[in-house]
């Protein structure tokens, strides 16, 4: 299966905060037969909110998410244009495009965000 995590999936996982994560998700997340991705959007929404102190994670994230054995998914022209049909469920600009994503990619999600559920994004 191939799975994208929303932002906080990875920082719970990074943080080691697996308590956070449901049984069914950690158990998705740790079987070696699944590829799972987080989007290059999810780094940088992580880089900007380190750098005005909104939030803490230390280390490098590239190697973080090597160590974790996550591959990067990188924004593409695809899921851009796709941002411009998405309907206005979620103003998050972030997650709109982590959304779009999924979608153009043809990727399951794994988040807790209830707004997500309301896109044609395969939920998991």
């Amino acid at each position: 299966m191939n799975i994208l995590i929303d932002t906080h999936i990875f920082l719970y996982l990074a943080n080691g905060d697996l308590n956070k994560l449901k049984p069914k998700h950690l158990q998705i997340l740790e079987d070696i037969n699944n590829k799972i991705y987080l989007s290059s959007i999810s780094i940088a929404e992580i880089s900007i909110k380190v750098s005005i102190n909104k939030l803490k994670f230390e280390g490098n994230i590239l190697r973080v998410l090597d160590d974790m054995d996550i591959e990067v998914l990188e924004f593409d022209a695809k899921s851009a244009i796709l941002l411009k049909d998405l309907p206005y469920y979620h103003k998050e600009p972030f997650d709109r495009m982590i959304i779009s994503q999924a979608i153009a990619n043809k990727l399951k999600i794994i988040t807790y965000d209830e707004k997500f559920k309301f896109y044609d994004c395969q939920i998991i």
